[in-house]
């Protein structure tokens, strides 16, 4: 890289990890946030519904279940619990992945429940939300009498931060209710993105689906880049969501006095990266600080591919640009299944040229999704600086979309 060109670092504050989160998070749940602890709020006769995070996210899901059922197994019995896999519109985990997010000790003695947003039958129809959108939500967790909603909090691209009630909705949710939350003018909201919550449109109907749900006791986690608790936010949805919130965006939020030119990113490792999908949330966050008519580069795994499940690849291979792809999207008579990110994608696109550097992608994938195929960082860097000039400004992000960069 010539010595004339202007490179930075931007990445969030690194936060320690607990030194002993079990202990820290046994004492948050004696101690919780605006709320009774969890072992007043529920009863010997109930039945309780846990929700834990897929294959995509790197929660340390057997760590926290096991805490929170060491809390319960004086209250309830065993079979009065039902552990929940939020998968929104996601795929089935498989068995392996299931072993991979749990340790063979819960799967082998606990129900769990993988959320199917496409099927009717296993939803209850709650009404419409303040924005006419109905609501469905999975029936069998609705029918817990307590639900305790887990998770990591983290910036997000259009919900402003995941955690609190993304458990409910999307985790839990039917296709209808999602389809309209994630719908097109939705995401073509400017406040529809990183670090807002109220006055998102997107935030605030979760959160209204969200508060639908009585006897909830949410149990967050906050992680640093090496996957480890920083931080435990428990009680009360909103407070310990709120409170959550704020110690994230004190971690990620870094202002930016200029855009750049060229920045490269990533989408945060495994399982952040599992494939192409999830990978325009790393997009998004360099598009916060590149130049118009600006490159991105990202490297992200995609060990998953596009993916070949959802819609996302075949939305993307239906058009020849960005412009004509983010066009009919805002045209659609109804909301689409992965419509949002593939109109995420676009809207970045018109931005900025977007390059891919991937293990789990052929050069014809990547170009099946409007992208650029990269092989060598290096070597496109060079190119770049030859399109751009030698004082070319460039910024690197090693841990993608866990920065708010603020230009």
């Amino acid at each position: 890289m010539p010595d004339s060109c202007d490179s930075f670092i931007v990445e969030p504050l690194f936060s320690p990890p607990l030194t002993d989160p079990e202990n820290a998070l046994l004492k948050a749940l004696e101690d919780p946030i605006g709320s009774l602890p969890i072992r007043n709020i529920i009863q010997p006769t109930d039945h309780v519904g846990i929700i834990f995070n897929d294959i995509t996210r790197p929660t340390p899901n057997s760590l926290i279940l096991h805490t929170i059922l060491q809390e319960l197994s004086a209250i309830i019995p065993r079979d009065h619990i039902t552990l929940f896999n939020a998968l929104g519109t996601h795929r089935f985990n498989t068995t392996e992945e299931l072993h991979q997010i749990l340790d063979d000790e819960l799967i082998d003695n606990y129900q769990i429940i993988q959320n199917n947003a496409f099927d009717p039958a296993s939803q209850i129809h709650l009404g419409t939300t303040k924005r006419g959108n109905e609501i469905l939500l999975n029936r069998d967790l609705w029918d817990c009498d307590v639900k305790i909603l887990t998770g990591f909090i983290e910036p997000h691209f259009f919900a402003g931060f995941s955690g609190g009630g993304k458990a409910i909705m999307p985790g839990m949710a039917g296709l209808a209710t999602i389809l309209g939350n994630h719908s097109p003018e939705m995401i073509a909201d400017p406040d529809a993105t990183w670090g807002i919550t109220w006055g998102n449109p997107i935030w605030e109907e979760i959160h209204e689906i969200a508060l639908m749900v009585k006897r909830k006791f949410l149990v967050n986690v906050t992680l640093n880049k090496n996957k480890e608790i920083t931080g435990i936010f428990c009680g009360d949805l909103d407070e310990a969501h709120s409170r959550g919130c704020e110690f994230v965006k004190k971690v990620s939020l870094v202002p930016v006095n200029e855009l750049f030119d060229i920045v490269i990113t990533t989408n945060s490792g495994y399982p952040l990266d599992i494939n192409l999908y999830q990978s325009v949330k790393g997009m998004s966050a360099a598009a916060q600080i590149v130049k118009q008519g600006g490159t991105i580069i990202i490297a992200t795994e995609c060990q998953d591919g596009i993916p070949e499940h959802g819609m996302y690849g075949n939305l993307l291979n239906l058009y020849r640009h960005p412009e004509e792809l983010l066009d009919n999207v805002l045209k659609f008579e109804s909301p689409c299944l992965d419509q949002w990110q593939v109109q995420k994608q676009a809207m970045i696109q018109k931005k900025a040229d977007i390059y891919v550097y991937s293990d789990g992608l052929t050069d014809r994938q990547i170009r099946s999704a409007m992208l650029l195929p990269c092989r060598s960082i290096e070597a496109t860097l060079v190119e770049l600086i030859e399109k751009y000039g030698p004082q070319a400004r460039i910024c690197v992000l090693p841990e993608g979309p866990q920065t708010i960069p603020i230009g």
